[in-house]
C-alpha cells in the first residue's frame, strides 16, 4: 500500500495565512492596525461598514490564525498585529509568489 503524502508545515501555515486574508473586512483590519500601535475593538468597529458582531467573527479569524492577538483591558479589548508570525507571513508568501511558474516563458501563451 501506497503511503499518503501530506502537507509541509509551512504549505499549511501559508494555507491557515491565506485564508485568514481571504475576506476584505480582514484586509482592512490588518491594515488599519498596521497603522497603529494597537487599538480597541470600538476603533476598529468605526472604520469598518458592518456590525459589531460581524467585526468579532472577523477579529476571532485573523487572531485564530496568529495574525492579530488580542488583549482584555476590562472593560474593552486591545488589539495588535501579532509582528513574529506577521513576518513569518511575509516570508512565507515571499517564497510561495517568488516561485517561478513555468520554465519557459511561453509556456501557457
Amino acid at each position: 500500500m501506497k503511503k499518503k503524502k501530506e502537507y509541509t508545515s509551512k504549505q499549511e501555515k501559508l494555507a491557515r495565512f491565506a485564508k485568514a486574508l481571504g475576506h476584505p473586512a480582514r484586509v482592512a483590519i490588518i491594515q488599519f492596525l498596521a497603522g497603529q500601535e494597537c487599538c480597541y475593538f470600538g476603533d476598529i468597529h468605526e472604520e469598518l461598514p458592518i456590525a459589531k458582531a460581524t467585526v468579532s467573527q472577523h477579529l476571532k479569524e485573523l487572531k485564530d490564525a496568529g495574525l492579530i492577538q488580542g488583549e482584555i483591558e476590562i472593560p474593552k479589548v486591545k488589539y495588535c498585529i501579532n509582528k513574529e508570525n506577521w513576518l513569518l507571513a511575509k516570508e512565507l508568501f515571499g517564497e510561495f509568489l517568488g516561485q517561478c511558474i513555468c520554465k519557459k516563458e511561453d509556456c501557457c501563451s
